[in-house]
C-alpha cells in the first residue's frame, strides 16, 4: 500500500487563526517526538470527512488521514444526495451539525422531492450534485475547520497497548503506523476505509488491484484487523460508464424537471444556491430485449456477475437485472454531473462487461443510439507489473490505466456485529468503525455512521458516555441498530420501510428529535443551530397551542372556508387544527380566515409547512408516542457489558442463542430481541436474569444505609442512657 503524494505532507486547518498547535509531541523510542492527536480518522470520503469534523466540533484535536488531500469530497459513484430513506439520514446529519446537506446546497444542479404522491413523513429530499463544486465546497470546509488537520498518508497497521480493565475488549488502540513507518499517536481511532480494504477493480475478466481509481488497495490494514480476530467478509458493487452529452438524443426522451420552489437540505438554509430555472434537467429511457441479449450472450466474459460475492439488492448491476427478472424493461436516467461538464451518468447501468461490449450494449438503448463513452477526468486507474531480477529481486512498478467503461469492485467489510450501536469495537478499545467498511452502500448511510463515530470517539477521549440514537429517535439509530443486531452478507441501503416509527421519524422535525441532544450531550452542534432549533420548537409549540384554542361550528367554518371543502359538517364543533388536517387547507388559507392570531405564522415557509404537517398526523402521533414509550422500556434494561454468554449458568438458553449473544454482545434487552434466531423464550430468561441481577444489586445497595441507620440508633441510645 502506498500513497501516491506521498505521507509526509500536511495541511492544517484553522489552526493558526487560534494559535494552537496541531498535535501534542510525544516522546517514543521508536518514533522520537511523534505526533499525538485525540482523534485520528482514517480515510478522507464521506464518512471520513463527517467523523473529522463531528471530533473537531466536539472538540477534540483530530487528524484526518488520507491518500490525497485533492480527492476529498469526490464522488466516486453517482453525482446525487438524497432519496426515499437517505434524505432522511441527511437532514438527520444535519441536524447534527453535519457537513453533507449544507455542501448540497451549495452544489446542486437539480433538486426534487421524491415520494410526493405520499404523506410528508415518508418524502425523500433528493439532489443532483455538481461534482467539481461539492468536491471544492468540502474541501473548504473540511481544510477551514477549527481543530481539524489533514494529513496525506496511508495507514498500514495499527498501535496496540493493554486494555482498560473498566472496558470489554482484549486490546486498546492508541495509534496508527503508515506505510513508510512513522507513527502518529491517539486516543481513539476511526476507520473509514471505504472500499480499500484488499481492493479489486473487475471489467469483464481483468481485475486490477485498487481501493478506488487511482489508489491502491489497503492490504496491510486488512491483514492486521484480520489477525486481530475479526471477522471478515467480501461484497462488490460497481458503476456504470459514462457518456458524452452531446452525442445523446434527448428530444426524443422523456424529461424530469425541478421542483419549483427548490427545498433545500439543511435546516438553516432557506434556498438552495440556484434557481429552479436555472437548474439542469434529468431524462428518463429503458433499456429493451435487445439489451438482454446482448449481456445473456457475454456473460462467460464477466467474472465479477459469476462471483459468489454478493453485490447490493436495491442499486443492482443491470447483468444482475437482466438475470433476476428476465424479459423485462429497465428504467434509465440520464444524470447530469454538473453545469460544465459534458458528462451524463447512466443511473441504473452498472455494469462490468467488457468496454467494447458495454458501448455495444449502450447503442442499442433509445436515446442513445449514437452514445459515446467517455473518460472522466478521475477515472484512471494503476495497473501493476513486475520485473524479476536473478531468482529472488522483484521489482514492482505501477502504469496508468485509463479507463472509460463501467466497472465493478470488490472489497473486504467487517461484519457489523462486532461493533457497539456508538461504533466502537467490542475487540479493540477506542477503536471505531465507520461507512462501508461496516457492510453499508452509499454515500448517505456512510456520512451518517461518520458523524457518530466522530461525536463518540471524542466522547471516549474526555470519559464522557456515548451518544446513542435509538430506532425510536431516528433513521440513524435504525440503520446503526440492524447493523449492530443482525448483521448484513449484502450491501445495506436504508429505506422508510425499514423503521417502525415512520410517522414520528420524519425529514421535516429532524432537528426536534436530535440538535438538543447533540448540543446538550456531546456539544457537536453550534450556537447558531441551536438558537434556530429552538425558535422552531417554540414557535410550533406556539402555533399549535394557538389553533387548538380557535374553535368554531361547523357551519362558521364552511362560511370562512368555502371553497373545496364539504366533510367539516362530521363534528359541530372544529378547532382550526381539526380544519388544517384537510388536505386541500395550508395555512396560508386557514390565516386568511382567522388572520388575527394565525397570520403571523404564515411568514415563514418551513414554519407553516410544519405546522400543516404536525395537524395532519396529530393522532396517529399520539397512539405511535405509546408504542414508542413501550419500546423504549425495554431498551432502559441494560445487559451488564462482561456478561459472559457461553458459561453463564444462571439462565437457561441454547448453545444457538449462547453464540449469537456471544458475538453481537447486544447492549439492552430489546437490542438482544432484534438478533436473528435469538427466540422470545430466551428473551423471557434474559429478561428474568436482568431483572433478578437489578433486585440483587438494588439490596446491596441498600445494605450500607440500613447498617448507617443501625448505627445511629446505637448511638441514640448510649446518649439516652
Amino acid at each position: 500500500m502506498f500513497s501516491l503524494r506521498g505521507c509526509g505532507r500536511w495541511v492544517a486547518a484553522s489552526l493558526a487563526k487560534q494559535h494552537l498547535p496541531p498535535a501534542r509531541l510525544r516522546g517514543d523510542s521508536a518514533a522520537p517526538w511523534a505526533p499525538h492527536y485525540d482523534v485520528v480518522v482514517v480515510g478522507g470520503g464521506h464518512a471520513g470527512t463527517e467523523a473529522a469534523a463531528a471530533a473537531a466540533r466536539c472538540g477534540s484535536r483530530t487528524l484526518l488521514l488520507t491518500h490525497r488531500v485533492d480527492t476529498i469530497g469526490q464522488m466516486s459513484c453517482n453525482p446525487s444526495f438524497g432519496g426515499i430513506g437517505k434524505g432522511h439520514l441527511m437532514r438527520e446529519v444535519d441536524a447534527l451539525d453535519g457537513l453533507c446537506s449544507r455542501i448540497c446546497d451549495q452544489s446542486g444542479v437539480h433538486y426534487k422531492i421524491l415520494n410526493r404522491r405520499k404523506g410528508p413523513a415518508v418524502w425523500g429530499l433528493r439532489a443532483q450534485i455538481d461534482r467539481k463544486l461539492y468536491k471544492q465546497n468540502m474541501q473548504k470546509e473540511i481544510l477551514n475547520t477549527p481543530l481539524l488537520t489533514v494529513q496525506e498518508g496511508a495507514v498500514e497497521d495499527l498501535i496496540l497497548t493493554e486494555p482498560e480493565p473498566e472496558h470489554t475488549g482484549k486490546c486498546r488502540v492508541s495509534g496508527v503506523v503508515l506505510v513508510d513507518g512513522s507513527k502518529v499517536y491517539a486516543d481513539s481511532v476511526i476507520l473509514t476505509a471505504g472500499t480499500f480494504l484488499r481492493g479489486m477493480i473487475v471489467i469483464g475478466l481483468e481485475m486490477h488491484p485498487a481501493g478506488r481509481l487511482g489508489d491502491q488497495p489497503s492490504i496491510g490494514l486488512a491483514q492486521t484487523l484480520e489477525k486481530l480476530g475479526f471477522v471478515v467478509g467480501r461484497l462488490k458493487t460497481g458503476t456504470p460508464p459514462r457518456i458524452a452529452k452531446e452525442s445523446i438524443n434527448f428530444s426524443i426522451l422523456n424529461k424530469q424537471t425541478p421542483d419549483n420552489p427548490s427545498i433545500p437540505f439543511s435546516f438553516i438554509n432557506e434556498t438552495v444556491w440556484i434557481k429552479p430555472e436555472d437548474q439542469l434537467l434529468c431524462y428518463l429511457t429503458h433499456t429493451n430485449p435487445r439489451v438482454d441479449e446482448i449481456i445473456l450472450e457475454n456473460l462467460h466474459l464477466n467474472s465479477h456477475i459469476k462471483e459468489t460475492t454478493k453485490g447490493p439488492r436495491y442499486c443492482p448491476s443491470i447483468e444482475s437485472k437482466v438475470l433476476r427478472f428476465p424479459n423485462r424493461i429497465h428504467q434509465v436516467w440520464l444524470e447530469p454531473e454538473g453545469i460544465d461538464s459534458d458528462l451524463i451518468y447512466p443511473q441504473g447501468l452498472s455494469v462490468t462487461l467488457p468496454a467494447e461490449l458495454q458501448e455495444k450494449m449502450i447503442t442499442c438503448i433509445r436515446g442513445l443510439e449514437k452514445a459515446k463513452m467517455i473518460q472522466p477526468e478521475h477515472l484512471m486507474i494503476i495497473k501493476s507489473s513486475s520485473v524479476f531480477f536473478g531468482s529472488s529481486s522483484v521489482f514492482t512498478y505501477f502504469v496508468p490505466f485509463i479507463l472509460w467503461s463501467g466497472y465493478g469492485v470488490q472489497y473486504d467489510y467487517l461484519d457489523p456485529r462486532q461493533i457497539t450501536p456508538s461504533l466502537e469495537t467490542h475487540l479493540v478499545q477506542r477503536l471505531f468503525f465507520a461507512g462501508q467498511i461496516n457492510g453499508t452502500t452509499g454515500y448517505e448511510e456512510a456520512a451518517a455512521q461518520g458523524v457518530i463515530a466522530g461525536i463518540n470517539a471524542s466522547l471516549r477521549v474526555r470519559r464522557k458516555p456515548p451518544f446513542v440514537v435509538s430506532r425510536t429517535e431516528g433513521y440513524i439509530g435504525v440503520l446503526i441498530d440492524d447493523l449492530t443486531t443482525q448483521g448484513t452478507n449484502e450491501p445495506y441501503r436504508m429505506f422508510t420501510s425499514r423503521a417502525e416509527f415512520r410517522l414520528s421519524l420524519r425529514p421535516d422535525n429532524a432537528d426536534s428529535r436530535l440538535t438538543f441532544r447533540g448540543y446538550k450531550e456531546a456539544g457537536c452542534v453550534s450556537q447558531q443551530r441551536y438558537e434556530r432549533a429552538s425558535w422552531m420548537q417554540s414557535s410550533l409549540d406556539e402555533g399549535i397551542s394557538v389553533s387548538t384554542s380557535i374553535e368554531f361550528s361547523s357551519s362558521k367554518w364552511k362560511k370562512l372556508i368555502p371553497r373545496g371543502f364539504y366533510k367539516i359538517y362530521r363534528k359541530l364543533i372544529c378547532r382550526a387544527l381539526d380544519v388544517l388536517k384537510y388536505e386541500e387547507v395550508d395555512l396560508e388559507l386557514l390565516a386568511k380566515a382567522v388572520p388575527e392570531p394565525l397570520k403571523k405564522y404564515t411568514q415563514c415557509r418551513e414554519l407553516a409547512e410544519r405546522l400543516k404537517i404536525e395537524a395532519t398526523y396529530e393522532t396517529v402521533l399520539f397512539y405511535q408516542q405509546q408504542e414508542i414509550k413501550d419500546i423504549q422500556r425495554d431498551e432502559a434494561l441494560q445487559l451488564p457489558k462482561d456478561l459472559d454468554y457461553l458459561t453463564l449458568r444462571d439462565v437457561s438458553l441454547s448453545h444457538e442463542v449462547r453464540e449469537k449473544l456471544h458475538f453481537s454482545r447486544p447492549q439492552t434487552i430489546g437490542a438482544a430481541s432484534r438478533i436473528p434466531g435469538v427466540t422470545p423464550a430466551a428473551i423471557v430468561n434474559l429478561l428474568r436474569f436482568v431483572k433478578t441481577i437489578q433486585q440483587r444489586q438494588a439490596a446491596m445497595n441498600e445494605l450500607p444505609k440500613n447498617d448507617q441507620c443501625l448505627c445511629d440508633t446505637d448511638r441514640l441510645e448510649e446518649r439516652q442512657l
